[in-house]
């Protein structure tokens, strides 16, 4: 094949095969067939289950070339890099389902609403929300970045396996208390939530299969796993949001 037809073909298959250059994913096998976790940007992931797919907190920031549209939207807090509305109004489509706490259906108009502690059924998936907020940190004396009952962490069950994402959060007594978490996604970042030590510790308390160390933006990720290396039956894997 010559220089210019080599050219020709990859412009070709850029073009006609965009998903060959999205986002890198795992896939998990469930009692009910494959689930597929992508990774997108900071508290941005997409699990895809059954035919479903479900966004969790877009971000204009993230790079959507090549994601299919949402089925369900979940959205955990009112700050910008959480709930977005035009990435929002982006990959949903018609009939998408958004969740959210009552802070972010203030802006959110159509947002199914959803309290701590709160568990329906949507599109077929059964959803819990929990609770995300800080114990200490905030932006001063008195003030915390997130208060309690604002937004949502959430469990999702989806073909036997359970999944937590954490939302923005410290190592709050409700982390530590989750029961039978297969997979979970845990944030770390100063000053807004907690660093990797504090969230490793959080960690060792609800013994996940699976952890996911996302929202860590310039955070030490090695001291997340080496502080979770001792611990038996927790993975740790380490992906790119950033």
């Amino acid at each position: 094949m010559k220089r210019n037809d080599l050219t020709l073909a990859v412009i070709v298959l850029i073009v006609g095969c965009p998903w060959l250059f999205a986002a890198q994913a795992d896939t998990i096998e469930t009692a009910q067939g494959p689930l597929k976790i992508t990774p997108i940007k900071h508290a941005s992931l997409m699990l895809e289950f059954q035919g479903k797919v479900i966004h969790i907190d877009p971000w204009s920031q993230g790079d959507y070339s090549g994601l299919p549209k949402a089925d369900v939207i979940m959205i955990t807090d009112i700050h910008g890099d959480h709930m977005d509305p035009a990435k929002i109004n982006e990959v949903k489509k018609s009939g998408t389902v958004i969740v959210a706490p009552a802070a972010v259906a203030k802006t959110v108009t159509e947002a199914t609403v959803f309290n701590n502690g709160e568990s329906k059924t949507i599109a077929g998936i059964t959803i819990e929300a929990v609770p995300m907020y800080n114990l200490v940190r905030g932006p001063s004396q008195g003030k915390l970045f997130h208060d309690r009952g604002r937004g949502n962490g959430y469990v999702l069950a989806l073909g036997g396996k359970r999944i937590y994402i954490s939302g923005d959060t410290e190592c709050i007594p409700e982390m530590k208390g989750l029961k039978d978490i297969d997979i979970a996604f845990v944030c770390m970042n100063l000053p807004y939530t907690m660093p990797p030590a504090e969230a490793a510790e959080c960690v060792k308390a609800f013994k996940p299969k699976i952890v996911y160390p996302y929202h860590y933006r310039d955070s030490d990720l090695n001291v997340f796993a080496n502080a979770l290396k001792p611990e038996k039956g927790i993975e740790v894997r380490m992906r790119k949001w950033y």
